[in-house]
């Protein structure tokens, strides 16, 4: 074999080990091919996968930390990383503000843990109802749909001048910023509102 022959292979098998090499730093560094074909909604700054479940998909938006420090609290990350599926109406960092001083620091005490799970469990439905469902279900009764949450208590979804709204059963409403963030195990809809049960 000639140098120059020789030469040439060298340099080929070089250039294709940095190609791969470059090749698998790169799948390290992206998302997969699959994440990237997924349809995925942006919701605090992060995008929100279809194949990921509430929980992964949640600790990754900026405008959920408090929720998510809540479910922490609560006990609750293993039954929302769970089969389900849930639609959750999920309140922004900013709805939590909204709640009178201290109550927040008060209610992710360990003493208020079954407090704090009965809140959050009242933003959970059981099921999987998109924004279509809910419009669906609301036009058949009237223009509101009552829906029972998993903590027991009831929410109503209704229209209200243009923009789909979460009523509690104290009469507080919580608008729907954020529609169909889809989960494996469910769906997720932002809210700019805490409901508050009985």
């Amino acid at each position: 074999m000639s140098n120059t022959m020789s030469k040439s292979i060298r340099a080929s098998l070089f250039g294709a080990s940095a190609l791969a090499a470059a090749l698998s730093l790169s799948a390290i560094a992206t998302p997969s091919f699959a994440e990237k074909m997924e349809k995925t909604v942006m919701v605090g700054g992060a995008e929100m996968f279809p194949s990921k479940n509430i929980i992964e998909n949640a600790v990754n938006s900026k405008d959920h930390t408090t929720l998510v420090a809540a479910v922490k609290a609560a006990g609750l990350v293993e039954t929302l990383s769970g089969k389900g599926p849930f639609t959750v109406f999920a309140p922004t960092n900013a709805a939590f503000d909204k709640l009178p001083a201290d109550t927040v620091p008060t209610l992710l005490k360990p003493e208020n843990k079954s407090v704090l799970a009965g809140i959050l469990t009242y933003h959970v439905v059981a099921g999987k109802l998109s924004a279509a469902d809910l419009a669906a279900k609301a036009k058949d009764n009237g223009g509101k749909v009552e829906l029972k949450t998993v903590a027991g208590g009831t929410i109503t979804v209704m229209n209200d001048g243009g923009d789909w709204v979460v009523v509690d059963t104290k009469g507080g409403k919580s608008k729907i910023s954020i529609a169909d963030v889809n989960q494996s195990n469910g769906v997720i809809h932002v809210i700019d509102g805490v409901a508050l049960p009985n």
